[in-house]
């Protein structure tokens, strides 16, 4: 699903959150990432007119705040869904079924690679790795890891989520 969405203006708020994340710092340019995980914590991802702002705001040009933006694949430049699903593609996940679970992802909630579920709640996206390769395959939904993932673990991840729909 391709989720098109035009972002507001930062709002008071977030400018001074902002500001006092720069406070931190020695320079304004340092507080780039923290300002871009800020962002995107409140608003899912960051848009190409809040990354102006942001970097107005860091004393940076656009270009230079999306290079740093772009380099970190946490940093969500298009919009996601409400929970982001991280499946790990390591080595020791591919020899231990990464491949399966992402079928079975597809089976079951109807997204593959990149894709956001129909519904808006889900995103799938492939990571490097989650640092957790004697629990492999490993996969994150949102701020949870979960590891030594087999299908029936995922249905029991994905249940809670299905059951909350009328």
């Amino acid at each position: 699903m391709s989720i098109v969405e035009r972002q507001p203006p930062l709002d008071a708020t977030e400018r001074a959150a902002i500001a006092e994340l720069i406070a931190h710092y020695p320079t304004a340019r340092a507080a780039a990432i923290d300002s871009l995980k800020y962002v995107q914590q409140r608003r899912r991802y960051v848009s190409d007119g809040t990354l102006h702002e942001v970097a107005h705001l860091l004393g940076m040009s656009a270009a230079e705040l999306d290079e740093v933006a772009t380099f970190y694949n946490l940093i969500y430049r298009k919009p996601v869904g409400e929970k982001v699903i991280l499946l790990c593609d390591s080595i020791s996940c591919w020899i231990t079924g990464r491949d399966q679970l992402a079928a079975h992802i597809h089976q079951r909630l109807g997204i593959r690679q990149g894709e956001t579920t129909a519904d808006g709640r889900f995103t799938l996206l492939p990571i490097v790795c989650l640092g957790d390769c004697d629990h492999a395959p490993v996969m994150m939904v949102g701020d949870t890891l979960h590891g030594n993932v087999d299908t029936a673990a995922l249905d029991a991840i994905f249940k809670p989520a299905e059951s909350d729909t009328p």
